[in-house]
């Protein structure tokens, strides 16, 4: 017995209220069916895993003191492959009906295939309000630590929402203009070899490198955040109006027709386009004026505190920083003796003039007597250098007179900025650039430069590094001048510190 479907002539419309709910109801379907795809899991399991780690696996370091401006662009990176598995996997069960040979069944439902469309767009948000729930948890845990610096933008914190958003619209918009289960990977691939073409042709112009979806720039050097130059509210724009313009050309290829959808559709594309023209410009002269003045003349922009008789001066978001600067300086001051023990220092926080926010910084060393250098990242082997900048200055008189240092001198600042730090040798080695304990070396600055250390020197400072605490202590108070002398060597310094002497003529210069 042969059983033949028969479309209805006169397909019976039912109310707009039923319309929305069964266009709800069937997205709901769809997107419990997305969350029980291999891929989808695979790949929301490894996303939890990468932000799980990023919370809780790394040491503290710097991470314990973020600066909340770069905080939440970092969260835009983390779900790229699960975009593109909800690519795959929207465009998959737009097809399933095709595939499985089931349109012409289903084209005799009340729903239609536009509303279908439709329903099958909307089975992407609640893993877009997912992922918007992890960028909060991310965004937040760095915002409650004591040491957080900064303020996030709304706009950097949607664009990774944003973005799984358009790979199911856009997964959706493949399925119905090219109807083919391989396209999405071939569309992905494609799009990478494009991007990577239009990247190299270009050299990386600011228009189109704003045109991909997440355009992170980290890992440079903290700058204040009136300094960014980014485009986040303009790139915002551009995110939300192509994700419903994707949708809306989507619903219309289907067969959508109504007034609203058509009135939508335009809607987004002038988003679209409003969003990448305002995007496009680079930096404008006033913020590149800006950023000069505040490289230049870093004292007219910062606020500053004094704290046991030295001056400590940061940007403003900085300011919180300043405790921490002057638990510092107390514990190194606390080791010198003569005029230093109680010398004035001011402590002044310092960026390079700002050309992109990929780059890390190594500014100038300051000739200003007394003037401590100290950069935009805290905690980690930040505060060793910073403890370096200290003892250096107090030691030579200014950074700049530190780079004449191959003598007794040396090995005096590697003692006042080590002598209190809980594990001094293993900071020692962390500071030296090559990870040593032997040999010259050049041993890292606040500033984001180096100072060099010989091997004798390095010898000395190892010795008295496992002497006791006290008795090296007294030494180098009741020898300060001559510790500060650049007429003591290495093996002078040494003989006065009552540790063993190194052998040989000494190597300054070869660090």
């Amino acid at each position: 017995m042969t059983t033949t479907l028969v479309k209805p002539e006169v397909p019976v419309a039912p109310e707009n209220s039923r319309r929305s709910a069964s266009v709800l109801a069937l997205a709901l379907f769809e997107a419990r069916q997305l969350a029980l795809q291999i891929p989808m899991l695979v790949f929301s399991l490894l996303y939890l895993v990468f932000v799980g780690y990023e919370l809780f696996g790394r040491d503290e370091g710097m991470d314990a003191y973020p600066v909340l401006h770069d905080a939440d662009r970092a969260t835009q990176g983390g779900p790229v492959l699960l975009c593109i598995a909800l690519l795959v996997c929207v465009n998959r069960a737009v097809l399933l009906n095709r595939r499985r040979g089931l349109e012409e069944q289903f084209s005799v439902l009340v729903m239609s295939v536009p509303r279908r469309t439709l329903a099958h767009a909307l089975s992407v948000v609640p893993f877009a309000a997912g992922v918007a729930l992890v960028v909060g948890v991310q965004f937040g845990w760095a915002a409650l630590r004591p040491g957080a610096v900064g303020h996030g933008s709304l706009a950097e914190l949607a664009v990774a929402p944003l973005t799984v958003l358009l790979s199911g619209a856009v997964g959706v918009l493949l399925a119905r203009v090219l109807p083919y289960p391989a396209v999405p990977l071939l569309f992905v691939v494609l799009l990478a070899v494009v991007v990577s073409l239009v990247g190299g042709i270009t050299g990386g112009v600011h228009g189109v490198q704003w045109l991909w979806p997440a355009v992170i720039e980290n890992g440079g050097t903290p700058v204040p955040g009136e300094l960014l130059g980014r485009p986040a509210g303009w790139h915002a724009l551009y995110l939300t109006g192509l994700t419903v313009l994707a949708a809306g050309v989507a619903v219309l290829v289907a067969g959508g027709r109504t007034r609203a959808l058509k009135a939508v559709t335009v809607l987004a594309l002038a988003a679209t386009v409003a969003g990448a023209a305002g995007q496009a410009p680079g930096d404008s002269a006033a913020l590149r004026a800006a950023r000069t003045a505040e490289a230049d003349s870093p004292q007219k922009f910062q606020v500053c505190a004094e704290r046991d008789g030295s001056r400590y001066c940061a940007y403003p978001d900085w300011k919180g920083w300043t405790v921490d600067w002057a638990g510092v300086v107390h514990r190194v001051r606390s080791e010198a003796g003569g005029e230093a023990a109680t010398t004035r220092l001011t402590v002044r926080q310092r960026i390079e003039a700002v050309t992109d926010l990929t780059t890390d910084a190594t500014l100038p060393s300051s000739p200003t007597r007394g003037t401590v250098t100290v950069g935009t990242q805290w905690g980690g082997n930040r505060v060793p250098e910073f403890a370096v900048g200290v003892a250096r200055v107090l030691v030579a008189g200014s950074e700049q007179a530190s780079f004449e240092m191959c003598d007794a001198r040396a090995v005096t600042t590697m003692w006042l900025a080590l002598a209190t730090d809980p594990t001094p040798t293993d900071t020692f080695r962390r500071l030296r650039i090559d990870d040593s304990l032997t040999g010259p070396a050049a041993v890292l600055t606040s500033d984001g430069g180096s100072m060099s250390v010989s091997a004798q020197e390095t010898q000395v400072v190892r010795e008295l590094l496992r002497a006791p605490h006290d008795t090296i202590a007294a030494r180098v108070k009741a020898h300060w001048a001559e510790l500060t002398s650049a007429r003591t060597t290495a093996a002078e310094a040494a003989r006065l510190l009552g540790v063993t002497v190194p052998k040989g003529a000494d190597d300054c210069g070869e660090g």
